[in-house]
């Protein structure tokens, strides 16, 4: 079976992405994960049409990079200048990568609405561009834009725009279906021509021609239309990391990688670094600020989750019950619900995975699960909350010890006419039966206050063991507006370290009272992971 090569554009077209924004640092971060990850092409940005991609290619000539080359993206020159004299072209060639991709136009309405030229100047734009980039020397793959729709209007000349681009020395040819709005049939069955048409001829230098696919997400279908092409002998995959991109995202290669390999038995990556597939996930949702997906498949947090019962019963006696595959292949886990839904099998399974010993606690799990129903009457909703459900059960089973107590809090809110509301929290903790902690802190907000207190003193206890603890949301929820402002409200936390990402809840009818409930239970699930760690090492 043919390996497929993996082209991640996440630098590039995922940064037109709604919300999305890297800086030049973040950009060679991110390609250090990719090449880890062993992405075999990253396209890094369009030299010279931002100081920004220009940074980023002046930096990474100082990189070296084990399984990836580093792409600079452009387009064709402009019909009114010649191509040895095209500003873009040109920076593409000054910043030193060894791999380009230029798109050109394949949709005759492109060529005669869009650039209003003629078709024959067209072609000539494609073969010049090209044979300028081949001549300095470099790898070249050219982006057929809008090839499918052109492809379905006029097939005849879309196929002269791709042998125009491999006569003049193109190494690969890419289809893109940039408007996102072909099915995976059509896909399919327009790849399969490309390369009936094409079987049996060559590049310039003698090598078979090699066909990619890039897809958009309008229609919901572009994981499903990548992997439709290389049924159909696409060999070149581009994709980004999470799908971001522009309008509704480009196809997603974290779930196009494990499509490919584990489905479907195609060599792109080792199993080694399919492992690691999850954590590039969480890495570039962070660098761009994004909250992660839960329900992405493969790599999301919710991926391998079970809720029900019965469901849970199974998968302890045979995952492949309920799991189309071993959550590990990818770098995830298997995560068990617990909720008002929850059977006994829910709550065992549970604690053995939060490694807390029921047996011999005076205390069963029906138990347990009487009240988790109890608290979810109130409010609480442990299913969405590891964090505070680990320490639920850990007081159950009487098996919790604080790492610090709350002595009191206080936060007030300042607002004058001149500058919008400030917040300061003090706040008085205990550790242990003879150290207290006294700090204050400011804050965007009473909430926000009260975090940057509790981490000073927090700090200067546990030698800044809290420090990596980041917050990735914070939700609240009114759970029966009738009350008016003195409903009862529900906030979830959700935080991070480098290795993991952890929920708590607070319920309460003072906004504040239910956020420091969440608040408290990530620091103490925090405090405690680590604790627990340093016992195994030691």
């Amino acid at each position: 079976m043919e390996a497929i090569q993996l082209y991640d554009t996440t630098l590039r077209d995922g940064t037109q992405g709604e919300k999305i924004s890297f800086s030049a640092q973040d950009k060679l971060r991110i390609a250090r994960q990719l090449d880890d990850l062993g992405v075999h092409y990253i396209e890094g940005g369009w030299p010279g049409a931002n100081s920004k991609d220009d940074e980023f290619f002046a930096a990474v000539r100082s990189e070296h990079f084990e399984n990836t080359k580093i792409v600079a993206f452009g387009a064709t020159h402009k019909a009114d200048i010649a191509v040895e004299d095209d500003r873009l072209l040109n920076a593409i060639i000054t910043s030193g990568v060894s791999a380009a991709t230029i798109f050109g136009k394949t949709w005759d309405l492109q060529v005669e609405k869009i650039l209003r030229i003629g078709l024959d100047r067209n072609l000539e734009l494609i073969r010049e561009s090209v044979a300028y980039l081949k001549a300095h020397p470099m790898e070249v793959h050219y982006d057929a834009e809008h090839f499918f729709d052109g492809y379905r209007d006029n097939p005849g000349y879309a196929m002269e725009t791709l042998a125009a681009a491999l006569e003049s020395g193109a190494d690969s040819i890419m289809l893109c279906d940039t408007n996102g709005g072909t099915l995976p049939h059509e896909i399919e069955e327009m790849t399969a021509d490309v390369r009936d048409y094409f079987s049996g001829r060559t590049t310039v230098d003698g090598r078979p021609v090699r066909l990619g696919i890039h897809t958009h997400n309008d229609t919901g279908m572009a994981i499903a239309n990548s992997i439709a092409a290389v049924r159909a002998g696409a060999t070149i995959v581009q994709g980004t990391i999470n799908g971001y991109g522009e309008r509704c995202g480009n196809a997603d290669l974290t779930a196009i990688i494990p499509v490919l390999k584990v489905k479907m038995g195609y060599p792109c990556i080792t199993d080694e670094n399919l492992k690691k597939l999850r954590r590039v996930s969480l890495f570039v949702s962070e660098t761009a600020n994004m909250t992660p997906f839960n329900p992405r498949p493969f790599v999301g947090k919710s991926a391998f989750a079970h809720k029900g019962g019965m469901h849970v019963n199974a998968i302890m006696k045979e995952p492949r019950a309920y799991e189309h595959m071993d959550p590990e292949l990818v770098g995830n886990r298997r995560r068990v619900l617990v909720s008002d839904m929850s059977g006994k099998s829910n709550i065992e399974y549970k604690a053995k995975e939060l490694g807390i010993p029921l047996e011999g606690n005076g205390i069963d799990s029906r138990e347990i699960i009487s009240e988790i129903k109890r608290l979810e009457q109130e409010g609480f909703q442990y299913e969405t909350a590891d964090g505070s459900l680990q320490i639920l059960m850990e007081k159950l089973s009487k098996q919790f010890s604080p790492q610090f107590e709350l002595a009191s809090f206080r936060v007030t809110v300042e607002k004058n006419r001149d500058r919008p509301c400030h917040s300061h929290a003090m706040i008085k903790i205990a550790v242990g039966d003879q150290l207290e902690e006294i700090t204050a802190a400011e804050g965007n907000g009473p909430v926000s206050a009260l975090d940057n207190a509790l981490r000073k003193a927090l700090n200067r206890v546990f030698a800044n063991e809290i420090d990596p603890v980041r917050l990735v949301d914070f939700k609240v929820r009114v759970l029966d507006g009738r009350d008016g402002t003195g409903a009862r409200v529900r906030v979830l936390i959700e935080s991070r370290d480098q290795d993991s990402i952890w929920t708590t809840i607070g319920v309460s009818e003072d906004i504040i009272e239910a956020s420091w409930q969440a608040l408290a239970d990530s620091f103490q699930y925090r405090l405690a992971k680590k604790l627990k760690q340093q016992k195994k090492v030691s």
